[in-house]
């Protein structure tokens, strides 16, 4: 037989699903709850989801009491003393606090029991906290801490202690039910920017408890969604859109999150508007093309900020058009720059169209080079006879006070005479040849990055009111083939013509005596490292050292093959790409990289004495 009647709770905390089945079991009962206290306002007509239970009024326990007779006292206590220690403090008959209560019933000073009712307090109130302080299921945590405290509070009514947890625990569950309502708002895009919403849940939230992690993030969620919405909108152009997005999203909170997106905004601005530069720049180059560039022009000056450079290259380049005249294939030319002298000599490349990249049974060929597929172009385009020089780039680095990579990073990529190797060399930059000398002023620039070419390109344009560039890796295949489609620039023999180029020979032989491991059986051109530009044979289309003495740099950004690749020749470029391309072969690769099909990805940072570039004009 039981010493104790069942328990009873009024009032008790809403149960979640299956709760009031173990409760009748254990015996408590719970109070009907009374209404649930509204959540905050949203501004559409959708309300968000209700968190009834975090608002309910706290539970109070109400404990049945039985009498015992003076001999069941002992055994009571004993009884008492054991669920005290094994942690079972009052949710049965059995429990420490029913049977302490008990006990004292009959003995109203008896120091033991109240011992035991003191710890068993102290025990609430730790089991209380701990459950407080659990990161998941929330809601669950408060019910069964504001149980708790609801004992502790029955036990000494007028306890500071629990009366301060019992302050804690309804704050938290009203923190609880704003940072559910917003979350429910998120879920819906209900942000809140116009009043209300998951931010005016969450600010509730922050006014209670200002450090609650979870108000915080709700917060910087309502914020990345604002920011999304203007990202969106960039997407679309709509960069006024775009500012008001952002700026509701600065109102949120500032920090370097919204400071990150401005960038990307502006970022995607700039690559809008580079696209339209670009795109009226080729859309110039033909006769029908006036038209569409004015477009294209309009386009751009709905999203550019007042005085954008960009916007000004093109509506120049306009202008220019209407008097522009025509050029013939082959025709050789150099542009005036505007600060004396003229540019590099460019010759004009005739259209047509080939196949571009490696058959499936071409020997040393990678999937990076296939598949191979058409390509035309429609009009002729006039790229540089050579590679850019020495004295050409240093024009640019003097006029434009420019600092190349090489030279700001204090370093560069050299041929080291002794080990036989490539290595990275201090003091090395624009104006070094392959192993660090000054270099002379007809040699090709080598020891520049892509950007540096990009940014001598961008001054030569400047210079001459004309539009200079990379040329595509479509561009520079297509001339350095100039008609044929052989596996290497020459045709299909193994060994070059004689003086056709500077490629690694076997009868190549360095300051020291070392000889190629790799190299052309029987070929030599008399050059360790690069050689003067101009100093071998052009190919049929009039262009020296395609195929040889430097690698060079290309517009395109790097893609593992050429699925999906232009067909019409332009640059394949995604912004902010990092991994580029480098074509042709140079004076110190393998011969299966002398191939007319070779590529090759390069980190845009890169400077090295295998490397140089030269540029494309649009006619």
């Amino acid at each position: 037989m039981a010493l104790l009647a069942a328990v009873t709770c009024g009032a008790c905390t809403p149960q979640a699903p299956g709760t009031a089945a173990r409760n009748q079991e254990r015996g408590v009962t719970s109070a009907p709850a009374p209404p649930a206290e509204a959540g905050p306002a949203l501004p559409t007509q959708a309300e968000p989801e209700r968190a009834t239970v975090e608002a309910t009024p706290l539970p109070v326990w109400m404990p049945s009491v039985p009498e015992l007779t003076p001999e069941m006292v002992d055994k009571a206590r004993r009884q008492a003393d054991a669920a005290l220690a094994q942690g079972h403090l009052y949710d049965s008959a059995e429990a420490a606090v029913p049977l302490y209560l008990a006990v004292l019933a009959v003995k109203p000073r008896d120091a033991r029991a109240r011992r035991g009712l003191d710890k068993a307090r102290q025990l609430l109130r730790s089991q209380a906290m701990e459950l407080m302080a659990r990161p998941d299921d929330q809601r669950q945590a408060l019910a069964e801490a504001a149980e708790r405290v609801s004992v502790a509070i029955a036990l000494a009514p007028e306890g500071k202690a629990e009366q301060a947890l019992q302050a804690q625990i309804q704050q938290a569950r009203r923190v609880l039910a704003l940072n559910r309502a917003g979350e429910a708002a998120l879920r819906r895009d209900q942000l809140g920017e116009a009043g209300g919403g998951a931010l005016g849940s969450f600010r509730a939230a922050l006014a209670l408890a200002p450090e609650d992690s979870r108000a915080l993030q709700g917060i910087a969620a309502v914020q990345s969604g604002l920011i999304r919405r203007a990202e969106l909108a960039a997407t679309r152009a709509d960069f006024d859109a775009a500012a008001a997005w952002l700026d509701k999203a600065g109102k949120v909170r500032g920090g370097p999150t919204l400071v990150d997106a401005q960038a990307r905004i502006e970022a995607m601005r700039a690559a809008q508007l580079a696209a339209l530069r670009d795109g009226g720049l080729r859309d110039l180059s033909s006769p029908q093309g006036l038209k569409a560039a004015r477009e294209k022009l309009e386009q751009a000056l709905r999203i550019a900020p007042p005085g954008d450079p960009t916007v000004a290259i093109l509506r120049q380049r306009i202008d220019l058009v209407a008097h522009y005249g025509s050029f013939r294939p082959g025709q050789v030319f150099s542009d005036a720059l505007q600060g004396g002298g003229r540019g590099p000599q460019m010759i004009v490349v005739p259209h047509g169209g080939f196949q571009m990249g490696a058959g499936d049974a071409e020997p040393g060929a990678s999937d990076a080079e296939r598949p191979q597929h058409y390509v035309r172009f429609d009009r002729g385009f006039a790229l540089s006879i050579t590679e850019v020089t020495v004295a050409e780039f240093g024009r640019f680095v003097e006029a434009a006070k420019a600092r190349p990579r090489a030279t700001r990073r204090g370093h560069s990529v050299v041929y080291d005479e002794r080990s036989g190797n490539f290595v990275r060399r201090s003091g090395v930059d624009w104006r070094s040849d392959y192993n660090g000398a000054p270099a002379k002023p007809g040699n090709p620039v080598m020891h520049v990055s892509v950007r540096d070419a990009e940014a001598y390109a961008a001054w030569l344009s400047e210079q001459t009111g004309r539009y200079y560039r990379l040329p595509s890796e479509a561009e520079f295949e297509y001339a350095l083939r100039a008609g044929t489609s052989g596996r290497y620039p020459w045709g299909n023999a193994g060994v070059p013509p004689p003086l056709s180029g500077n490629f690694t020979g076997s009868e190549d032989v360095s300051p020291s005596g070392r000889h190629w491991n790799n190299a052309f059986v029987g070929y030599g051109d008399g050059f360790w490292g690069a050689a003067p530009t101009a100093s071998f044979q052009p190919n049929g289309w009039g262009l020296h050292d395609m195929a040889g003495n430097l690698s060079e740099w290309v517009a395109d950004c790097w893609h593992a093959s050429y699925r999906r690749a232009p067909a019409d020749g332009a640059a394949w470029y995604n912004p902010g790409c990092r991994q580029r391309v480098i074509r042709g072969g140079n004076w110190a690769n393998a011969p299966e990289q002398t191939r007319a099909a070779w590529r090759q990805s390069q980190d845009s940072d890169v400077t090295s004495a295998r490397i140089g570039f030269r540029l494309v004009r649009g006619i």
